[in-house]
């Protein structure tokens, strides 16, 4: 592992203020210093990336597909050792690991299925009709085409998934745009061998250099420079609201304004409606695995329940407490995130209007920074009171809110901000009654779920990982799934050209037939 700056081909020489990644359960430095990327440096990561993009703009997308498999062959090769000092660096269990490693060189994989297969690019053909009355119809065709350098910041709570290759950096380079990433100081390690499968790819498949660049940094310095750097063209991220919006004012006030695709929060409702209830509280009860798993700490978690008043909900109550009490301490990613999530439950227990329904005290005292289950309870008129309940609490929480009747629970409903998931627990048939609810549902989240949790994502097609304000920065856009290279590109139009001068796709010759047609038929 090395943990020197990359830029293009080259580890930068050791300079500049150091650090150490940090194990979250027992507060131990982990091997290897780490050195925080200068001013300088940022500049010249950006800079070899805009070089990169004249030449790997125009890189064979087959070249490029083979290119995304070798950095999840070379991930595969280096399994032992990342999933080893991730879960050092995270404090989450081998087998999420193992199961993060997965997902992202699949997604790696889907991506590179995906620009074989073409038809991402949009292309579209209007022939011309030079006949046409009164006025003749020119020859115009459009495609999307990559929209430059992309700065991808990593993730705290997925080491891997949304981190170095994770799935911002698979959906840029199979658009055709370089990317500097700057990595999360909470996992500095797991980045570098990340890093060195994606250089040993590159130098594989003879990309330009520039390509993929890596620097670290413990503060916030970096981030800034590469945000502000005219030659950087997009910029995704995922983490706080706060972090997120301090990264979109940035890119507003920049001399030419850039898009900042920034995921920011949710807390994901979970409508629990009367007849469900009724038939099947214990059943629906088992959400709290949902709400506990992995301290909590997935961006879907279900952070509230609503409900409306009945013997149904206790039972569920009860079941959802016994469940609770179960549920063991688990290490949370960093120290601050563990003092922040210790931090807001207490300020949530300390409110008159708030009650506790469980609370798990299996406190594992030989590890520091232990997430311990809480779910509360609030009624409807007490939460509607206060914005402050609609925030985040990030961590193994969740709060339940109680109506007097289903009027009470649409106007809950209604005072919600943007998220990324709403599901509806509903019995065969009930939803029929509630017509409006599930049209909010459509309304403020980007994945509507109907008798699941929300975690779980499912990488593919059609998955929708997004979702209004202030979930994400732009609700049209996904970051998971193929569809999240929409992010990255932007679409041209060539018009009166000829064909020998136009792009592969937009020829009217193209074996690959992935064009459409508009002259009175369609082709595939």
């Amino acid at each position: 592992m090395d943990t020197r700056n990359l830029i293009g081909n080259n580890y930068l020489p050791e300079a500049g203020k150091k650090f150490k990644a940090v194990d979250p359960a027992l507060g131990t430095d982990l091997p290897g210093e780490f050195y925080a990327a200068s001013i300088s440096e940022a500049d010249a990561a950006v800079n070899l990336a805009y070089k990169a993009f004249a030449e790997y703009r125009q890189t064979d997308k087959n070249k490029r597909a083979a290119f995304l498999r070798s950095i999840a062959d070379e991930m595969k090769v280096l399994t032992d050792a990342i999933i080893e000092r991730a879960m050092g660096e995270s404090g989450l269990p081998a087998q999420r690991l193992q199961g993060e490693l997965n997902r992202t060189t699949n997604q790696l994989y889907m991506f590179a299925d995906l620009l074989e297969e073409g038809s991402w690019v949009e292309a579209i053909i209007d022939t011309a009709i030079p006949d046409r009355k009164p006025l003749p119809r020119i020859d115009i065709r459009k495609m999307m085409v990559p929209v430059g350098p992309a700065v991808v910041f990593g993730a705290s709570n997925f080491p891997l998934a949304y981190s170095v290759a994770g799935g911002d950096t698979a959906a840029a380079l199979a658009s055709g745009c370089p990317v500097v990433v700057k990595a999360h100081p909470a996992h500095p390690g797991t980045s570098a061998l990340v890093a060195e499968a994606i250089k040993k790819a590159a130098e594989q498949h003879n990309m330009p250099e520039g390509v993929f660049s890596i620097l670290y940094d413990d503060g916030f310095a970096i981030g800034e420079a590469l945000v502000k750097h005219p030659k950087t063209k997009i910029v995704t991220f995922t983490g706080s609201l706060r972090g997120g919006m301090a990264l979109m004012k940035m890119a507003r006030e920049r001399d030419e304004p850039i898009p900042v695709f920034a995921e920011m929060g949710s807390i994901n409702p979970v409508i629990l409606l009367p007849q469900a209830l009724e038939n099947r509280a214990e059943e629906l009860a088992k959400i709290y695995g949902s709400i506990t798993t992995n301290a909590g700490q997935f961006c879907t978690k279900p952070g509230l329940l609503i409900a409306v008043n009945s013997e149904g909900l206790e039972k569920f109550k009860k079941s959802l407490a016994e469940g609770i009490a179960t549920v063991n301490s688990a290490t949370m990613l960093t120290s601050g995130i563990c003092s922040n999530y210790n931090k807001l439950s207490k300020e949530r227990l300390a409110e008159d209007a708030v009650s506790v329904i469980a609370q798990s005290d299996k406190l594992d005292k030989e590890k520091i920074n232990q997430g311990l289950a809480i779910v509360t309870e609030i009624t409807a008129s007490a939460f509607l009171a206060d914005e402050k309940y609609k925030e985040e609490v990030f961590g193994p929480y969740s709060m339940l809110v109680v109506a007097d009747d289903i009027a009470q629970l649409e106007q809950v409903l209604n005072s919600l901000h943007g998220q990324l998931t709403a599901s509806v627990m509903a019995e065969p048939g009930e939803l029929s009654k509630y017509k409006s609810i599930t049209d909010k549902l459509a309304d403020m989240a980007g994945r509507v779920i109907l008798n699941g949790p929300p975690t779980g994502v499912e990488v593919g097609n059609a998955i929708n990982h997004g979702g209004p304000f202030p979930a994400t920065s732009d609700s049209r856009f996904t970051s998971v799934g193929t569809s999240s290279i929409k992010r990255f590109v932007r679409p041209v139009c060539w018009q009166n050209w000829s064909e020998e001068l136009l792009p592969d796709e937009l020829k009217t010759n193209n074996p690959l037939k992935i064009w459409r047609l508009f002259n009175n038929e369609w082709k595939k």
